[in-house]
């Protein structure tokens, strides 16, 4: 069985690298990195951000999108591939209106230029973190640490029944 994983299209801001990768860890989220990065793993300040936490996270690392979707497919479960969310300010859904699934893996895009059109198509959801109509968007690391915290909460308080859950969730 996999668990949930966040994947970093293309990071170019080390720090919020290195913090989301922290999270990872903390949360007990996989990682995977899509190449090119805009920073040598080696930086200084993606280090200080992820503190002595790298160490204890499996990251998966692919040069490119092509490289990511391969390796997505290859840990499929029962012929079907692993779910991809997107969080992007661009969507229509919200992040909580989608009911997570245990092998889901999230993606947040470039910190300037979020991800190309045919990486969004290729997602299967795409969802957004509603924000004050004045509002632009929030730091990377923040909304992926909003949204993963909601899988979490789905997926450990719900249980199996994750759907009927969900039906009260939304009548209540």
């Amino acid at each position: 069985m996999h668990q949930l994983t966040l994947a970093l299209y293309q990071p170019d801001i080390p720090q919020n690298a290195g913090t989301m990768l922290r999270a990872c860890a903390c949360l007990g989220f996989q990682a995977a990195i899509i190449g090119p990065t805009g920073f040598p793993v080696s930086d200084r300040d993606f280090r200080r951000a992820g503190m002595d936490y790298l160490g204890q996270l499996a990251i998966s690392r692919h040069i490119s999108f092509e490289s990511f979707q391969h390796w997505r497919k290859s840990t499929q479960q029962e012929r079907r591939a692993r779910r991809l969310i997107l969080l992007s300010t661009k969507a229509e859904e919200s992040y909580l209106d989608l009911v997570y699934q245990p092998d889901d893996i999230l993606m947040v895009g470039r910190e300037s230029a979020g991800v190309p059109e045919e990486v969004a198509a290729a997602s299967d959801a795409v969802v957004k973190i509603p924000l004050t109509p004045a509002a632009r968007s929030l730091n990377v690391a923040l909304a992926a640490a909003i949204v993963m915290g909601e899988a979490l909460r789905q997926l450990n308080s719900v249980g199996a029944d994750n759907t009927q859950q969900r039906e009260v969730w939304k009548q209540g």
